[in-house]
């Protein structure tokens, strides 16, 4: 792979959301309550307002439009993000046929996304995970008929781990068609016991991506599945800190820990990328010791606060050599892609 230098910063951004500018009324159409509309109250703001007329989250017009989208870009030295849709409306409680249509609505719109400035963009569409067989059919659609690299999963499904079994068909499937999947904490574990300083959030989210991660490993998906590329949010939520834990657990307890995957824990590591939106250095740099140089990738969570405000600012921060930089800045989110030609061609003189 050709690599470009670090004169030009650039950055690929994994970690990046966004929704149509309308929403179609989606509670009319199936006859039972429990979606978002967008309302677009003044100009470039809308609100994410529920059935109840409670607001959800008020985003601006990066949220959607394309053009303002690449304004922030070339503000921040971004060259290409990948796109995905914000977690709400994964829909997964919703009954597997109306899910599969509003994935079809939502991966059809991002599809248009990436095609107004496809060396820009790069999609992740979604599926109806609670019908295993709905998506398989869609995950065949968006890789083959859309032309994406892969999908962006939650880290549970309607508190189903994805370790288990009835995902199978689609680890089988992903597996064979080499997708890349990038796993996002929502529906955090405890969430009703903690509303209050905005817990959920900032502890349950790095919970739900380790449980993601620990649940895919200790089922063996990951063994069984080694041409699915998957990538974890948040730099992995907090496996790199816990991980002595979870390894020591395996070691004192295997009767509970390693029933289904006998094999170390440590074997996980390197089998997986994370993104680098970790606000700090020395975890930044506990994420780089424990996945390893090439599995790091530069994610923002544009365009939201809880994000990173300049993509690759802590990146660029760091006492890292200048191709350690690169790879992480640029490198290692084309391999996590699989579309080095492509995303080269885009930045390259």
């Amino acid at each position: 792979m050709t690599a470009i230098t670090l004169q030009i910063p650039l950055s690929i951004d994994v970690h990046t959301h966004l929704l149509p500018a309308e929403l179609p009324r989606w509670a009319e159409r199936f006859g039972y309550p429990g979606f978002l509309s967008l309302q677009h109250h003044m100009p470039c703001r809308a609100k994410m307002v529920r059935d109840d007329g409670t607001l959800f989250r008020e985003v601006e017009a990066n949220c959607w439009d394309g053009a303002a989208r690449l304004a922030d870009m070339a503000l921040n030295q971004v060259a290409v993000q990948v796109l995905s849709t914000i977690p709400v409306l994964f829909h997964y409680w919703t009954p597997g046929p109306d899910g599969a249509q509003i994935a079809q609505f939502l991966n059809d719109h991002l599809a248009g996304v990436v095609a107004q400035a496809p060396q820009r963009f790069v999609g992740l569409g979604t599926l109806p995970m609670q019908d295993p067989e709905l998506a398989c059919v869609e995950l065949q659609r968006c890789l083959v008929d859309l032309q994406l690299p892969g999908v962006q999963i939650g880290s549970n499904i309607n508190g189903l781990n994805l370790g288990e079994p009835r995902f199978e068909p689609l680890w089988q499937l992903a597996n064979t068609l080499g997708a890349a999947i990038f796993v996002h904490p929502w529906e955090m574990m405890g969430q009703d016991q903690m509303q209050k300083y905005w817990l959920p959030w900032l502890v349950g989210m790095p919970a739900e991506t380790t449980r993601a991660i620990c649940s895919l490993w200790f089922s063996g998906v990951m063994s069984r599945y080694p041409k699915i590329r998957w990538c974890f949010a948040h730099g992995g939520g907090s496996f790199a800190y816990t991980f002595g834990r979870i390894r020591h657990g395996w070691q004192c307890r295997p009767d509970l820990v390693a029933v289904d995957q006998p094999d170390d824990p440590r074997g996980a590591l390197g089998r997986f990328w994370v993104d680098t939106l970790l606000h700090e250095p020395a975890a930044l740099q506990m994420a780089l010791d424990s996945f390893g140089p090439d599995k790091l990738a530069v994610g923002s969570d544009y365009p939201f606060p809880l994000g990173e405000a300049e993509p690759g600012k802590l990146v660029r921060s760091m006492p890292w050599p200048d191709d350690l930089k690169q790879r992480v800045l640029f490198d290692n989110a084309l391999v996590w892609l699989g579309l080095n030609p492509q995303l080269q061609r885009a930045v390259l003189p």
